[in-house]
């Protein structure tokens, strides 16, 4: 099952809608992984990233 990830938040998802961005601008190609446990970490304030979570590190 391939995943998709939101174009707004990179939150990588299971289906074709981000309930975080109410959004349905997903797609399919990405590549990298951002696996984030501590949204107060200095690679996730880096990142932009406010929420644990997965994402994707470059967006297409």
């Amino acid at each position: 099952m391939s995943e998709f990830v939101c174009k707004i938040c990179k939150r990588i998802l299971k289906s074709d809608f981000c309930p975080v961005c109410k959004t349905n601008e997903v797609t399919k190609s990405w590549k990298g992984v951002l696996v984030v446990f501590d949204s107060d970490s200095e690679l996730a304030k880096a990142a932009g990233i406010t929420a644990p979570g997965k994402y994707a590190v470059r967006v297409k």
